[in-house]
């Protein structure tokens, strides 16, 4: 049966994580594609590029289903390469296919396309899958780790979010990026920040600390990428945008005070209707008081430490 080109398009994705970042993992994936997936893959309709989750990392365009290997070596019998060279991979979902079992699949559907073979550098990729016992088959991608590059900024703060864990948390802000407007009104040195952008998603940031702002000046020119921080105490920024990710001061130096913490949240409920609220300590009743709802959340551990990643709305907008 084909699918994808002659209907709408169906793409699995196949995803992995540390057993620290679980949680953020399958909260990401919730917010992106609605469920958190399977056993490392999930079927979704969703077109989600390469490179943006630093989870997903193989992305299959569905073209034919099938119930059998040979279905699927006809149809890609079918393909016309225009002298391109080529590659088939066999994607696990289950893990109950031995390596022998993967290269025979690979061979048997590689050898009924019409083309030259090439391992290292193709210029098409091909994958096949197995799920629930339906073969699945189209052109396959693999995820590069994009965000590794800025992980060597010049200025780092040793508490700052990972480059893994800021690119997670701008999806879960925005999975649907397009025309929003995002603030983040604690940048601190600009992770969350330099992730976005990188992404190419509209976001401004501030923080109250000048030697924060000064930090992530230096690291956004270091990327080549535009000054959009200014110093300021975001109590009180105006303005309106789509959604806010707040970094709650946490280390020794910004200790808060219940006040200054409800104020703060207070100020994100004004400033957006869609709030990430990032902290280390127990913040529920400060959140209920700010008249915000929690609508999902994870901790993301680090040997002890932990992290907890709220998504909240304006209970007034809901009303």
């Amino acid at each position: 049966m084909q699918v994808g080109n002659a209907g709408s398009p169906i793409y699995l994705y196949t995803f992995v994580c540390h057993e620290d970042e679980a949680e953020l993992c399958a909260m990401e994936l919730r917010v992106l594609f609605g469920c958190a997936g399977e056993r490392g893959y999930l079927l979704s309709a969703i077109d989600v590029p390469l490179g943006r989750s630093p989870f997903i990392k193989n992305k299959l365009d569905i073209w034919f289903r099938g119930c059998d290997i040979a279905g699927i070596a006809e149809y890609a019998a079918g393909i016309e390469l225009n002298n391109a060279t080529f590659k088939v991979s066999f994607i696990a979902t289950d893990g109950s296919e031995s390596y022998e079992d993967k290269r025979g699949i690979e061979r048997q559907i590689g050898g009924s396309i019409r083309g030259k073979a090439e391992m290292r550098e193709p210029q098409r990729s091909f994958g096949a899958a197995n799920i629930h016992g339906e073969w699945v088959f189209g052109e396959y991608g693999k995820s590069e780790p994009v965000w590794l590059k800025y992980n060597e900024k010049p200025q780092h703060y040793s508490t700052a979010l990972s480059t893994r864990v800021a690119r997670a948390i701008v999806n879960i802000a925005a999975p649907q990026p397009e025309g929003l407007r995002v603030i983040d009104p604690c940048c601190g040195i600009g992770t969350v920040i330099i992730e976005a952008m990188s992404m190419g998603i509209n976001i401004v940031g501030a923080d109250i600390n000048p030697l924060a702002i000064r930090g992530a000046r230096i690291n956004l020119a270091y990327y080549g990428m535009p000054d959009v921080v200014r110093l300021t105490d975001m109590r009180t920024l105006s303005g309106h945008y789509d959604v806010a990710i707040i970094d709650l001061p946490y280390n020794l130096c910004s200790t808060l005070s219940d006040e200054e913490r409800l104020s703060m949240l207070q100020s994100g409920r004004r400033l957006a209707d869609r709030i990430i609220i990032v902290t280390t300590e127990d913040v529920d009743e400060s959140i209920a008081q700010a008249e915000l709802r929690i609508d999902d959340r994870c901790i993301v551990r680090k040997g002890r430490f932990e992290r907890h990643i709220l998504l909240c709305s304006s209970k007034s907008k809901l009303a």
